[in-house]
This record gives C-alpha cells, sequence and structure tokens, in this order.
C-alpha cells in the first residue's frame, strides 16, 4: 500500500473548500475559485470529490485504493450512489 499524495491533497483541498462555501466566507464557488486563484470549472470537479463514499476516501487516505484510481480518473464524473461508486472506481 502506498498513499497517493495528489489524491489526499485534492480530498484536503475538496473538504475545505466545501467548509468555505458552507460557513458563508465565500457565497459562490466563481468568488473562492478567483481567490485560490484556479478556474472555476476545476473547483467544481475537485468539489465533487466530497460526494465520495466513505470507504473509497478511507481507502485512498490509507492507501488502499486500486492502483488505477488516479485523480484524472475521479475528476471524470464518477455515480453519485455509494454503492455503484465503489463499483466503478474499484
Amino acid at each position: 500500500m502506498r498513499v497517493d499524495s495528489t489524491l489526499v491533497k485534492a480530498l484536503a483541498r475538496a473538504f475545505r473548500w466545501k467548509r468555505m462555501l458552507e460557513s458563508g466566507e465565500f457565497t459562490t464557488i466563481a468568488e473562492l475559485a478567483e481567490r485560490e486563484g484556479i478556474a472555476p470549472s476545476y473547483m467544481t470537479r475537485v468539489l465533487r470529490l466530497t460526494l465520495l463514499a466513505p470507504d473509497v476516501v478511507e481507502a485512498i487516505l490509507d492507501g488502499a485504493q486500486v492502483p488505477e484510481l488516479a485523480l484524472s480518473r475521479l475528476l471524470e464524473l464518477f455515480p453519485l450512489d455509494w454503492q455503484q461508486q465503489s463499483e466503478h472506481l474499484g
């Protein structure tokens, strides 16, 4: 098992951004994206990582995800149903 620091960092950013939006610190993704210096479309794709099933997040944090699970794959559309996610993402 090897922890993929790119995936872990992306998860951390996603959950941090979600907290910033939920707290009212920023009212829109566009506003937050401008502050972070990134494209709103990229931020939206990263924020989707907060919709990953808890077991998928845990596997990533433990370095137990399947080797094919790269950030580029996670930034593509994935099922929102947690059972389907586990099947889709391995």
